[in-house]
């Protein structure tokens, strides 16, 4: 007996089990071929397994693509700079090969390293690829160590070089460069390890173009029978290990930038050495209340462990006008902080107590949102000191 179609109709958004069970029903009545219900998958025997496997599959793809293309266009800006700005510096004289050296490090090793990598990623080998790559990360980790030294040769050579500054100047103008200065290229390498890069054509940046997100991405999403886990899973490793140190360095060369122009600011004997081997966090203006009279602005520099009250020098001093007079130093380990109001924020500002055992200071702000950044960035010091 013949099941007409018309015999069961099945509503618009029935489950799909009802049509698979219909088309059962009338392949044994004859009227469909039995071998059609069979490519027909059963609804009920999904396998989660592998659907996981097919979004890794999916996921591992993507990031391939990814790395593979970001790293052509990673190779292709390293070697516009090493081609027209070290090539020709080389060539010309221009510059001497210590001052060379100092303003470009060892980009061309990386270019190397990058010249490296690309083939094996164009053939589909991650695993190898990346794994000869990461004998090259020591690279990074000295051109982190010299981007300071970097920067600071760039400004001098620009400011007493006539001829550097002329070349650089024109090289800058090409079209290549998307009117990038080549103060923004240097840092290029760790920007494409660990932050995030841009394109020489474009304004754009992407935080998937970092060779940490990538390949922990790709180690994450290839099963641990395929062949390459292995060395995946070890470059990820890796990676992210070096991605680490070049951070802490650069936090390392911001911190003493900070802490030299601190130092600037202070004047008088009790200033010397006040800022080294420290670790700073905050500056700005608050109000000491006293305890009669009127609240005194005063300058706050908060380091990791001590906090700097400053007050300025007159402007009609002749020799230390700008700068300011260190007139107290609170241990952060000794502190105890309160917020005395300005909890719910709004236009009042707030008020903090900051206790120590001989001295207890109330500082104001009318601007609650700085006062908030303030009573978090002490809270940071103070645990960090009693931990």
């Amino acid at each position: 007996m013949l099941i007409p179609e018309s015999s069961s109709p099945i509503p618009p958004g029935a489950p799909p089990w009802e049509r698979w069970n219909l088309n059962l029903r009338r392949a044994a009545a004859g009227n469909i071929n039995p071998r059609t219900v069979m490519e027909i998958p059963d609804p009920s025997l999904r396998c989660p397994v592998r659907e996981q496997r097919a979004r890794w599959e999916r996921k591992r793809a993507c990031t391939a693509r990814e790395l593979l293309e970001t790293e052509r266009r990673y190779q292709e800006q390293l070697g516009l700079v090493a081609t027209y700005f070290l090539g020709i510096l080389k060539a010309k004289g221009t510059l001497r090969p210590p001052e060379r050296q100092a303003l470009f490090g060892s980009w061309e090793l990386i270019y190397g390293a990058s010249q490296m990598l690309l083939p094996y990623l164009e053939e589909g080998h991650w695993g190898q690829g990346l794994e000869g790559f990461c004998h090259h990360l020591e690279l990074y980790t000295q051109f982190a160590a010299n981007a300071e030294r970097s920067q600071t040769t760039l400004q001098e050579q620009l400011k007493k070089n006539k001829r550097f500054r002329r070349f650089v100047h024109l090289q800058e103008g090409r079209p290549e460069f998307g009117g990038l200065k080549l103060q923004d290229l240097l840092p290029l390498p760790l920007q494409r390890l660990q932050q995030l890069w841009p394109a020489f054509d474009s304004s754009t940046y992407t935080v998937n173009s970092r060779y940490e997100n990538l390949v922990v991405a790709l180690a994450e999403n290839t099963g641990p029978n395929s062949p390459d886990h292995q060395q995946l899973t070890r470059a990820a490793r890796l990676i992210s290990e070096t991605a680490q140190r070049v951070h802490s360095i650069g936090q390392k060369q911001k911190n003493e930038q900070h802490l030299q122009r601190i130092q600037a600011l202070l004047s008088g004997r009790q200033a010397k050495g006040l800022t080294s081997g420290r670790w700073f966090l905050r500056q700005g203006w608050l109000l000491v209340v006293p305890s009669s009279g009127e609240p005194r602005p005063r300058m706050f520099f908060l380091f990791s462990d001590v906090l700097l009250m400053a007050k300025p020098r007159p402007q009609l001093h002749l020799l230390q006008s700008g700068t300011f007079a260190c007139k107290a130093l609170y241990p952060m380990a000794q502190c105890q902080l309160c917020r005395v109001f300005g909890h719910s924020g709004g236009p009042c500002g707030g008020l903090l107590s900051l206790s120590f055992p001989r001295e207890k200071l109330l500082l104001m702000s009318t601007d609650q949102e700085e006062l908030s950044h303030w009573y978090h960035s002490l809270t940071l010091a103070i645990s960090s000191q009693k931990n």
